[in-house]
């Protein structure tokens, strides 16, 4: 399987905000569904119910005498946006057409939303603050249960994640190093987030926790103070050189602001609070050494 190529064509697609990326559904047996876990107790004691994930698969599944496929590739999404972020044109053309790195024709493809975005489990389904508070450790564990018990996969060819999915490719090598080949994490280092990464995260956490119109998470409407400095944040993780280009004026930039406002105004505040917060207690490199993965 050719790495390096898949390696260049995610890390140019990434420099794209993840909520402008279009998607193309038009692959091999591509397919959407839901998967949910009963009772699914997380890392700190607490208890959901019914977990559900949402998922989207495509490619051409081989299985073992048992049934179970065995040519699978797990796809990890980024902090922001749903799974469908990998559907992109300018990335899904250079990963799953005939002769790509991923060839859809040759894999069967596992594109979960992340818990607590999309249509997974998330707080502004209902429970809002009573939400479990999860946890990077919670959101492997669960997801390998959609993977291993809902879609009957035994063995993974590759796991592929950016950003958020590369820590998560780090603890899922370390837990589960016999189920796949290879693991490629992109856009993160296997140590605790700390220095300007976290000040970034905390400040944007407590700026929610802080808004009056919070109410500890209880609240009716969204609160509406808090998304200022998001839209702002937004921004940080980008290109300074792509974001000039896009606002080379004062007048452009405060247009590019206000559209980055309007869609973080349409989010949700706990949603967003608890995948801040999710990275807490998260340090793979500990628990990476002592698995002796693969490579990464």
């Amino acid at each position: 399987m050719p790495i390096r190529a898949l390696i260049v064509a995610v890390l140019l697609a990434l420099a794209a905000p993840a909520w402008a990326a279009g998607e193309n559904t038009n692959w091999p047996n591509y397919a959407e569904g839901d998967y949910v876990i009963k009772d699914y107790k997380f890392t700190d004691g607490e208890t959901l119910p019914a977990l559900k994930y949402h998922y989207i698969t495509l490619g051409t599944p081989q299985r073992n005498a048992a049934g179970e496929i065995v040519n699978g590739v797990l796809l990890l999404q980024g902090n922001t946006g749903t799974g469908k972020n990998w559907l992109r044109p300018t990335l899904a053309d250079e990963l799953f057409k005939p002769g790509q790195p991923l060839d859809a024709g040759k894999y069967f493809i596992v594109i979960p939303d992340a818990l607590g975005r999309g249509g997974s489990s998330k707080p502004s389904d209902g429970l809002k603050g009573r939400f479990p508070h999860y946890r990077y450790h919670d959101m492997v564990d669960s997801a390998h249960r959609l993977l291993t018990e809902g879609l009957k996969v035994a063995h993974l060819r590759l796991i592929v994640g950016s950003s958020l999915g590369c820590m998560h490719t780090f603890l899922w090598a370390a837990m589960y190093p016999g189920l796949m080949d290879g693991a490629v994490g992109m856009s993160c280092q296997p140590v605790e987030i700390s220095g300007r990464n976290f000040i970034l995260r905390y400040a944007e956490a407590q700026a929610i926790r802080h808004d009056p119109d919070w109410n500890n998470g209880n609240y009716a409407t969204n609160p509406s103070h808090y998304i200022y400095g998001a839209a702002a944040g937004s921004f940080m993780p980008e290109s300074p050189t792509r974001i000039q280009e896009m606002a080379p004026t004062e007048d452009a930039a405060k247009k590019l602001y206000e559209e980055r406002l309007a869609r973080v105004e349409k989010g949700d505040a706990n949603n967003s609070l608890w995948a801040i917060e999710s990275i807490t207690t998260t340090t793979p490199r500990p628990i990476w050494r002592r698995s002796r993965p693969l490579s990464c």
